[in-house]
């Protein structure tokens, strides 16, 4: 089936302690996002990509895409208020029966075999969602007091998160809800099944300056082992 990736890349730099979107800091000489993107064009050279971006913001994306000679094919949709009316302004642009992949736009780190796991994932069951397990202990805290809970019961979720088009449109045709903090829960809603797959533990989430210098190392280490 044809793919489709929606990136939704909606952050204002405020953890990062910078005036700049976190979306656009450089990160080895180019717009964090660019990387991102880059990564589902490699991965893949014929998918289609939707970048959500606040409407504010798209102006100086446009800017950045010709000052670093950025060519990489793609469609620029306008945000909402919440992730989960930029993710339905995204779905507004895709007409066909497809695979769609939402990912954030700061996550540049998510690898070619966690995009394999999800996209042939949700094309055969439908639905996709990368997590990996928990190493830590956990405690919970409720009514004044904590205790140990198993972490084996438990894991973390990162994106993308992949379903086909006809499970993730009919999910989006719902009301907002304050639940809804992803994709997974919004198609959750629905009694749908998630598939969990494996995902890799340095696809993380680039939101503050520690998270910047992380993504740094582990961004040279790929290269270097690609060269």
């Amino acid at each position: 089936m044809k793919r489709y990736a929606i990136i939704v890349a909606g952050g204002k730099g405020e953890r990062m302690s910078s005036n700049l979107p976190k979306q656009f800091i450089q990160l080895r000489g180019i717009p964090l996002l660019m990387h991102t993107i880059k990564v589902f064009y490699d991965y893949d050279s014929l998918i289609q990509l939707i970048i959500v971006l606040p409407a504010n913001q798209i102006s100086l994306w446009k800017k950045l895409c010709n000052e670093h000679n950025f060519t990489i094919p793609h469609e620029i949709v306008q945000g909402g208020e919440t992730r989960f009316a930029s993710v339905k302004n995204g779905l507004v642009a895709i007409k066909e029966k497809c695979i769609i992949a939402v990912h954030d736009g700061v996550r540049p780190l998510v690898n070619r075999q966690t995009l394999e796991n999800c996209f042939s994932t949700a094309e055969h069951y439908g639905t996709a969602v990368p997590v990996y397990a928990i190493v830590d202990s956990l405690r919970k805290t409720e009514n004044n007091t904590n205790f140990a809970v198993e972490r084996n019961q438990y894991c973390i979720v990162q994106t993308p998160q992949v379903f086909q088009s006809s499970i993730l449109k009919i999910a989006y045709n719902q009301t907002y809800e304050e639940r809804f903090t992803d994709d997974a829960t919004v198609v959750e809603s629905l009694g749908i099944e998630l598939n969990l797959v494996e995902g890799n533990r340095d696809n993380i989430k680039v939101t503050t300056p520690p998270d910047l210098k992380i993504a740094e190392v582990l961004l040279s280490e790929r290269e270097a082992i690609i060269s």
